[in-house]
């Protein structure tokens, strides 16, 4: 039996004992999560290096799930966008059962392996693409499926498992195993499980970011500020990366459409906003190499 299905002796008798004993022995065993996840880093590395090399290529990145694993792949890829300014398409989740299952269980979706391999057929996975198939048992059909399919059209393929062994394992380039032993509730894989890949792949996505240039120090430069939260967010990143008061940042930040990769790079070459987001648009958001080569083009003039 899969060590995700087995039964947590620790937390027999979790229905008859006081409600804060309980919910320690529930923090204890969410401790294990780290330990877990620390075990699998090495993985997690060469993941995210091969992930970056496939996207700096023009390739996508691609969860795909069933039920929790799938909802929590849809997740990191919808917080993708507004955190690193990539377009929506870069990162991308997908779930047994479609759009619906996010919000309800379509549970006997996932073990159709054919389905799988259709939703990655009609994404048009590539040789670019990275595909992460997110499965804690690391044996659900549809997620095997569609890593097998996206594996034999040459893209990179991953997976993330609370198991070791497993079939999801074995059709994987890069399988990451963390394994966190029994639920809290027997099978219940949403609690250590469930958390576990949600640890790996913000690591991987946030790495993954940082490597292809969508992170300056540790500050979201490329941080799309749509409310006033992020606004004022975005005039602290802002006076940080540039060395500006609060006002000069948001003025600087005004005469940038409120952009902020435009904004730095107005302030660190001296270019004009939209020459600013030509050479941001030309580097495919990457604001150092914008930077780099305005301040070559200018090198050139002055030649």
């Amino acid at each position: 039996m899969h060590t995700t299905e087995q039964t947590n002796p620790l937390t027999a008798e979790i229905d008859r004992i006081p409600t804060l004993d309980a919910l320690r022995i529930i923090n204890a065993e969410d401790q294990k999560v780290a330990e877990s996840v620390a075990e699998a880093l090495p993985a997690v590395a060469r993941a995210v290096d091969a992930v970056a090399e496939r996207l700096a290529r023009g390739g996508r990145l691609i969860y795909v799930g069933a039920g929790t694993s799938g909802r929590l792949g849809i997740l990191d890829a919808s917080e993708c966008p507004p955190t690193f300014g990539v377009p929506p398409d870069m990162v991308q989740g997908v779930i047994a059962g479609g759009y619906e299952a996010c919000h309800r269980a379509v549970e006997a979706s996932e073990d159709d392996r054919d389905a799988g391999a259709e939703d990655m057929r009609v994404r048009n996975v590539t040789a670019l693409d990275a595909v992460v198939g997110i499965a804690a048992s690391g044996r659900t059909p549809y997620t095997i499926g569609a890593v097998e399919y996206a594996r034999l059209q040459g893209a990179l393929t991953l997976c993330v498992t609370c198991n070791r062994g497993s079939e999801l394992a074995a059709a994987a380039e890069i399988p990451i195993e963390a394994v966190v032993g029994p639920e809290v509730i027997a099978g219940s894989t949403r609690l250590k499980s469930g958390t576990a890949q949600k640890l790996v792949l913000n690591m991987l996505s946030t790495m993954t970011m940082v490597r292809l240039g969508y992170v300056a120090g540790n500050r979201m430069s490329n941080l799309t500020p749509r409310n006033a939260k992020l606004r004022e967010r975005a005039v602290g990143i802002i006076g940080d990366e540039c060395g500006l008061d609060e006002t000069s940042a948001r003025e600087l930040l005004e005469r940038a459409g409120w952009d902020v990769p435009t904004a730095i790079v107005m302030h660190r070459t001296g270019a004009e906003r939209s020459e600013a987001q030509a050479a941001i648009a030309r580097s495919h958001g990457v604001i150092a190499r914008a930077v780099e080569a305005l301040r070559e083009t200018s090198r050139v003039g002055e030649g």
